[in-house]
């Protein structure tokens, strides 16, 4: 079947995450191949000292980005999406949105905020077990702690994803990797942990809420369990031409980890990827529970429910495309044209040449705050001393380096101090984009060999199409890692670096020098500009 029979025939599948900065989407064929996409680009805001994007924003995001889509096939193709034979929504995962009916009673607070750190030092300590400051259930306590006078009034609480697909489908449910970020995940069940909910309520219980914790959560459930259909409200938000026929069964709702994992091939034990682009974050697929909860460490599930140790990093590319920017602006002066994907090529590439420890200048990335380092704040800094080996390379590979820093320094304790096994890590995101270069700085710093797949540029739209397909698509009833070995990837393990012992030795030198000079990011966030 041709990819414009497969379209016609209804037999597409559709995938759309809502990431950071890009809203995408990806329409896939019975053989899990892309064969149309469609993109918007958005930006969050800070709101009265909150990161957030509007509930229209939502809205306009997703119709733009489907549209883009339906012209993508337009183009190709020349027909138009009449039905699906299945579709799934992403999101980036945690943050806060409560709702009483279907109005939200304050801005979504995206994983972006770290004001809820009281609240999530508290519950950290009343489970036993590491509590983030993005997870929903810290900004719902945070909220109670602040006496905001929404929380009794709410009658749903939800993550991005569960919301849009609450409103595409009625059902208010959420996949086990998205739930298992807003409160912990028994593996065993895999739903909420009953044990710290019933804490929860009991800690609660004094202020006198009509609510308790799973009167307002989404059912959780596992890849591959019906979560619903589209409902012709749900297909008119969705296109607003009204092309697209509802009654198409919609998959569990996931989170960016989750996709991230699917498209990567990550979800069995022992394997793991790494996600590097705006924000960055390890997934390590584990055996067994850690011996105790650590503050660096996260601890959600895959989309089938295993125990997955997860470090996320607020911050990753950012600071260097603003460098990269720099350059750009440079080269413009001198009136040569400027290719902006040679340039990231080029500069990549030079870092190879620099000192394996960056020759003693050191990079912080850090546009928001990073709590793995302590930090609640963050300003992007460069630190060099006088005698340091000032030159290009070593500055793009510090750069580099310090890109995944904080995700080393996370993933040390995993390998380090619990004896984590890995067979396999995959990497994927715009940090990989130039070959070979993100490969080598990441297995330096994780000491692992690293690999990444031709597919890995598909990203969590991809991943969550898969998950989608897995649902409808899986007759032999395949686990899910059985079925992206069997199914999806078929063999494919990608291009294989390993790590160079000079290498680590130098990025373990460049992670000492990073950790003893954070005093100088510390003391850098607390210097307030005078307007």
């Amino acid at each position: 079947m041709t990819a414009k029979q497969t379209i016609e025939s209804g037999k597409a599948i559709l995938g759309i995450e809502f990431g950071s900065t890009r809203i995408k989407a990806v329409l896939i064929d019975q053989d899990n191949k892309p064969i149309a996409q469609g993109s918007h680009t958005w930006e969050n805001q800070l709101v009265d000292g909150l990161w957030t994007y509007s509930t229209e924003a939502i809205w306009y995001g997703l119709q733009d980005c489907y549209a883009d889509l339906r012209k993508n096939v337009m183009e190709q193709y020349e027909v138009e999406i009449e039905t699906l034979a299945a579709i799934g929504f992403s999101a980036m995962m945690h943050g806060y949105m409560p709702f009483k009916g279907n109005d939200i009673l304050v801005p979504f607070r995206t994983w972006r905020n770290t004001n809820t750190g009281k609240a999530a030092a508290e519950l950290s300590k009343l489970f036993n077990y590491n509590i983030p400051l993005r997870w929903s259930i810290s900004h719902l306590y945070q909220a109670i702690l602040d006496n905001e006078e929404h929380v009794k009034d709410i009658e749903f609480l939800t993550t991005l994803a569960g919301y849009v697909h609450w409103q595409v489908t009625g059902q208010k449910v959420l996949g086990v990797g998205d739930a298992s970020g807003m409160i912990p995940v028994d593996p065993k069940t895999k739903t909420y942990d009953a044990a710290m909910v019933e804490k929860f309520d009991q800690l609660i219980a004094p202020r006198g809420f009509s609510w308790k914790l799973l009167d307002i959560l989404p059912k959780s459930l596992n890849a591959g369990e019906n979560a619903g259909y589209l409902t012709p409200e749900g297909a008119l938000k969705l296109d607003v031409s009204g092309h697209l026929k509802p009654g198409i069964p919609v998959c569990p709702p996931e989170g960016d980890a989750g996709t991230g994992m699917v498209a990567t091939n990550a979800v069995r034990q022992r394997t793991g990827n790494v996600s590097a682009g705006t924000s960055s974050f390890s997934m390590i697929v584990l055996e067994k529970e850690l011996t105790k909860p650590y503050e660096q460490l996260d601890m959600v599930t895959t989309p089938d429910g295993s125990l997955v140790a997860m470090v996320h990093c607020n911050n990753c590319t950012s600071d260097i495309n603003a460098w990269v920017k720099l350059f750009k602006e440079y080269q413009e002066m001198l009136g040569i044209p400027v290719d902006t994907f040679q340039l990231y090529s080029n500069l990549f590439n030079v870092a190879l040449k620099g000192d394996s420890d960056c020759g003693g200048v050191i990079s912080y990335n850090y546009i928001s705050g990073e709590p793995v380092t302590g930090l609640m704040d963050g300003r992007p800094l460069f630190i060099r001393s006088a005698n340091d080996k000032f030159n290009l390379a070593n500055f793009m590979r510090a750069h580099l380096y310090g890109a995944i820093g904080v995700l080393k320094i996370g993933n040390d304790i995993l390998f380090n101090e619990e004896h984590v096994k890995v067979d396999r890590i995959m990497g994927h995101g715009g940090y990989f984009t130039t070959p070979e270069v993100g490969q080598r700085m990441l297995a330096a710093a994780l000491n692992s060999p690293i690999s990444v797949m031709e597919t890995a540029g598909e990203g969590g739209a991809w991943g969550i199409a898969l998950l989608a397909g897995f649902a409808i698509n899986n007759p032999d009833k395949l686990s899910l890692a059985d079925f992206l070995d069997q199914v999806v990837f078929a063999g494919n393990e990608g291009v294989e670096i390993k790590p160079t012992r000079e290498d680590v030795e130098g990025f373990n030198r460049y992670i000492e020098n990073y950790k003893a000079a954070l005093p100088i990011e510390e003391a850098a966030t607390k210097f307030k500009k005078q307007l």
